[in-house]
């Protein structure tokens, strides 16, 4: 049965769900940058739990259930809140899985917390020249603001700055696994290429044919069941 969770940030609540299985293998899902906890990692979980991982998904501050405003989140702030929550469940060991923007954050957790046993994104942001656009509008007019009326300002590119890829590049020493759209518009599928080229361990890259940022339904499906095959050969 699935348990609902709130963890407390910097006076701000932080809401999750723990789905448990049988034995002490845990999967953490880390949502997108607009995103939320609810929708394919719901479906995620129940499929983690099928393969008998304890699963995790939460929402970021500024993001479904979670307080805080969306324009006031840093990626310093999405890593504080991901760690609020590895501590309230206190998993000895743990794999990471992050979309888009959530691979970014998984990508600097993992090589902070030697817990870390394998790292699974789908279209991850890893160098931050994912997000050049964005900066370029935030520097002319101050802001950059989304289609759901949701922004980010400078004080988000002033933290963003701080953290390179090429740090966890030196530095991760676990199983990698990158699912990619061929035609992601949101986040080039070349810098995933760049990303598995660069870490210096295992990798695997998938490229989806004909999928772009958002998979489709077949695609998730096929998600699922290629990352549960690698997770057998890769949670160590």
């Amino acid at each position: 049965m699935p348990d609902r969770f709130e963890v407390e940030v910097d006076g701000q609540s932080v809401v999750g769900v723990t789905h448990p299985a049988p034995g002490d293998r845990w999967l953490v899902f880390c949502h997108g940058f607009l995103s939320d906890k609810s929708g394919s990692y719901e479906e995620r979980c129940r499929r983690a739990v099928d393969a008998g991982y304890n699963a995790i998904r939460f929402d970021f501050r500024g993001c479904g259930d979670s307080d805080g405003a969306f324009v006031d989140q840093t990626l310093s702030d999405k890593l504080a809140d991901l760690q609020a929550v590895l501590d309230h469940v206190d998993p000895v060991r743990y794999a990471l899985f992050g979309s888009s923007f959530g691979g970014k954050v998984a990508f600097h957790t993992a090589v902070a917390d030697d817990r870390v046993t394998a790292v699974a994104t789908r279209a991850p942001v890893t160098y931050n020249r994912a997000f050049d656009e964005y900066r370029d509008t935030v520097e002319n007019k101050g802001v950059v603001t989304f289609e759901d009326g949701r922004a980010v300002d400078s004080t988000f590119f002033a933290d963003f700055e701080t953290y390179d890829f090429t740090a966890v590049t030196e530095r991760l020493d676990v199983p990698v696994a990158i699912f990619h759209g061929r035609d992601d518009d949101s986040v080039d599928i070349e810098d995933s290429f760049d990303a598995a080229s660069a870490l210096p361990g295992d990798v695997l890259l998938e490229a989806f044919a004909g999928e772009g940022h958002r998979f489709t339904e077949e695609a998730e499906a096929r998600l699922r069941e290629r990352l549960f095959d690698w997770l057998d050969g890769s949670y160590d």
